[in-house]
């Protein structure tokens, strides 16, 4: 049976739009804390933390009041990263973590994403028994059980503290300039505190919010802004975070930004090398680029791919006994240090790289070279359903039969965001533009 309400990231959405609204947010805050609440006893934790979106007040209010009505005990941390939450949930023995984000969305977009207790994200089966307590109702408790909610201020210190123990104490930051974007989100504070705390010399963009500029203009989505001010400053290297720094870009000194390919496969050779990759193999999504997968088996390692979403890279690690994984849009998994992508961390493993090798970022960043790929993204509206046009399947297999042997096809509903996306690889460009655009094309005129 598919999802209502939950995508491949939690629940997301334009604010005060179904299905983020104050009342939904209510309902939901109320049927994941009646399912984490199931013995009725009254020492159950719940963790928020937020973004800088100027709708996180709204919601972090709703879903506390809907938390407290069945009885849980609410732990407010502020603003800070997705990977703090996750953190936090496991480290303060909290029953469920809750970070309100809508990570590189737009300002007016939001979303709430959810962790269990071992600080990892709720699988499908469990987000869907969510979704029948939403649908159903849940009746609130006895006044006398009704749930507290209390203010963390160090939450942000916390987590740094965790973010410096992830770089081993020999490897010095001093010398290194280092341009942090975090794209005026979650990381603003956090993220430039680690890295001066470490010794580097910081260059902050992107940290100066004000409710509506999260995202813009800045970040792993726009990361011209990092790679202006790399070479503005002559810096050695630029790290650049989406909203709520789960996602990172780095830009090297020469301002050419390098994905989350590029980053997984410099980490994954540089850890085989050292013996410290598990599974001699690398998760990621369907996503990555095949030049990637072939890098990979030049050093006698493995690519395992998942459906795209970072928990689906998790789960595939967690089942597979990895420890290193991740998505070409920067998520960077290390289970070794995180339940979740960490920008900030998977940066510092970069800059750790640097100084390890004594290597500038323009010659770490290029570990292979990509198979030409194209991806077009085309928006919808509630209720549409191009993919099951006829019109637009008979494009599509005839674009499959097309590049049969000479590359690949992958056209799917983003989990995020009203849009289908469409992406291929190919040698052949001219070929893997026409077959794009005729599948665009045809999706346009469905719609």
């Amino acid at each position: 049976m598919g999802r209502k309400y939950f995508g491949t990231d939690g629940v997301r959405g334009t604010a005060n739009k179904h299905p983020m609204t104050a009342e939904m947010a209510l309902r939901i805050g109320a049927a994941v804390g009646r399912y984490f609440r199931n013995d009725g006893l009254n020492n159950h934790r719940v963790v928020i933390g937020k973004d800088t979106r100027r709708s996180g007040y709204m919601f972090e209010n709703a879903l506390t009041a809907g938390l407290t009505s069945t009885g849980m005990n609410v732990f407010l941390l502020g603003p800070v990263p997705t990977p703090a939450v996750g953190l936090l949930t496991s480290s303060m023995r909290a029953d469920l973590g809750v970070m309100i984000s809508a990570s590189h969305n737009p300002a007016e977009d939001n979303g709430i994403k959810f962790f269990g207790p071992d600080g990892f994200k709720l699988s499908d089966d469990v987000e869907q028994e969510i979704e029948a307590l939403i649908q159903s109702g849940v009746e609130p408790v006895q006044a006398v059980n009704i749930g507290s909610a209390t203010r963390i201020d160090d939450g942000r210190f916390r987590y740094i503290e965790r973010v410096k123990s992830s770089l081993p104490s020999a490897v010095p930051l001093r010398g290194i300039k280092v341009v942090i974007d975090c794209a005026n989100g979650a990381a603003y504070r956090a993220a430039p505190e680690a890295l001066w705390e470490l010794g580097a010399e910081v260059i902050p963009v992107g940290t100066s919010p004000n409710g509506v500029n999260i995202n813009q203009g800045c970040g792993s989505t726009h990361p011209a802004t990092a790679a202006e001010a790399v070479v503005a400053h002559g810096a050695d290297v630029g790290i650049s975070l989406d909203g709520d720094a789960d996602r990172v870009m780095i830009i090297d000194e020469n301002g050419q930004v390098a994905d989350g390919d590029q980053l997984m496969a410099l980490l994954a050779s540089h850890w085989a090398e050292q013996g410290r990759l598990k599974g001699g193999a690398l998760v990621a999504t369907v996503m990555s680029n095949l030049g990637l997968e072939r890098f990979l088996q030049g050093k006698g390692l493995r690519l395992e791919r998942t459906a795209v979403g970072d928990r689906y890279v998790v789960e595939a690690m967690r089942k597979g006994g990895y420890n290193l994984g991740g998505e070409q849009s920067g998520h960077i998994v290390m289970t070794d240090y995180a339940t979740t992508g960490d920008g900030l961390m998977a940066g510092l493993q970069f800059l750790a790289a640097m100084a390890e090798t004594g290597k500038p970022a323009s010659e770490l960043t290029r570990s292979f070279e990509t198979v030409p790929q194209l991806l077009k993204n085309v928006r919808y509206e509630a209720g549409q359903a191009p993919l099951e046009d006829a019109s637009v399947k008979a494009v599509i297999a005839a674009a499959e039969q097309e590049l049969a042997g000479k590359g690949r096809l992958l056209i799917r509903k983003s989990g995020t965001e009203p849009l289908v996306r469409v992406m291929a690889e190919c040698e052949d460009a001219d070929l893997l533009e026409t077959t794009v655009d005729s599948i665009v094309e045809a999706v346009q005129q469905a719609l």
